[in-house]
């Protein structure tokens, strides 16, 4: 039974583009809005738990030349500033990135039609890491636990359904991923597979070294492979988010590096929950080019 001084689940999220946000996130959306980029912003952008701090670290090292010391020094959260978070008084993307000098690398979870404008006028590199539907749900809902703003989610089968229906925050991922694979061809957008990395990361790593103009020597290559690896991560305090207070991330409820694997998602959906959800994916996915792998 949930307790009767939360409010109801839909009590949590306004909307923005008809797209649910954290409310506190739309109090504030002017300012993401009118978000000043700068030409040589790189923006990584993802749907929720698609692998977002791992290519952030990724593209850290990038932009360091390999400097492991360097990227510990701050947490990802700093190094990266998450653009449209903002409450009341400890985090504001946008200040934190007006702050940062040059290049920034912004994170942010936002459909292609609600990007400030300002990233496709300034030309902005602009990195968008995918993940399979059934491995991100079940990441999603594991977070979603964690994280103590977030209401209850209620059981697995019971998140299963919203996120079918978009009741979740950035709402629909077949939209999200959608808008973005249509973007795939602006040559400043590179389109990345979770699952790829997970199966070749050294070639995954070249292609972001070569989108962003950068040499690709094998010392950098083998440096950032090692340093951005899930035990390389899960340990490393800069990137684990364990800095963050049990009252903000809760991880005895669950880690925020969980486990970093294709096809966990076979240990949480039964045979019906998944008929279903092939079925809705089928509905929702038709007549896109994309295509996903839930195994490797």
């Amino acid at each position: 039974m949930m307790s009767s001084s939360k409010p109801a689940y839909k009590g949590y999220f306004g909307r923005i583009g008809g797209i649910p946000l954290y409310k506190k996130f739309i109090k504030y959306w002017h300012k993401v809005e009118k978000f000043e980029a700068r030409p040589d912003d790189i923006v990584i952008v993802t749907y929720p738990k698609s692998g977002t701090t791992w290519v952030s670290e990724i593209i850290c090292m990038i932009c360091t030349n390999g400097d492991v010391e360097k990227c510990k020094q701050e947490v990802i959260f700093n190094r990266v500033p998450y653009l449209e978070c903002s409450t009341d008084h400890s985090m504001d993307g946008v200040k934190q990135l007006k702050e940062i000098a040059s290049p920034r690398i912004v994170k942010t979870h936002l459909p292609a039609e609600l990007l400030p404008v300002s990233f496709w006028e300034k030309n902005c590199k602009i990195i968008y890491l995918s993940r399979n539907a059934k491995d991100l749900v079940v990441s999603y809902y594991f977070f979603f636990l964690m994280v103590t703003a977030n209401p209850d989610p209620g059981s697995f089968q019971d998140f299963v359904e919203k996120f079918m229906n978009g009741e979740v925050p950035y709402g629909s991922w077949y939209d999200h991923t959608k808008s973005w694979w249509e973007k795939r061809k602006n040559p400043q957008v590179l389109f990345l597979f979770y699952e790829d990395m997970k199966e070749n990361i050294r070639k995954e790593v070249m292609k972001l070294l070569e989108f962003l103009g950068r040499e690709a020597s094998d010392e950098l290559v083998d440096k950032i492979i090692k340093h951005t690896s899930f035990e390389e991560m899960k340990n490393n305090p800069s990137t684990n988010y364990t800095t963050l207070p049990d009252k903000i991330m809760n991880q005895k409820v669950s880690p925020f590096m969980r486990k970093g694997i294709v096809g966990d998602w076979k240990n949480y959906f039964t045979v019906a929950l998944n008929e279903k959800f092939d079925k809705h994916y089928e509905e929702q996915m038709k007549g896109s080019t994309l295509k996903f792998r839930t195994e490797i």
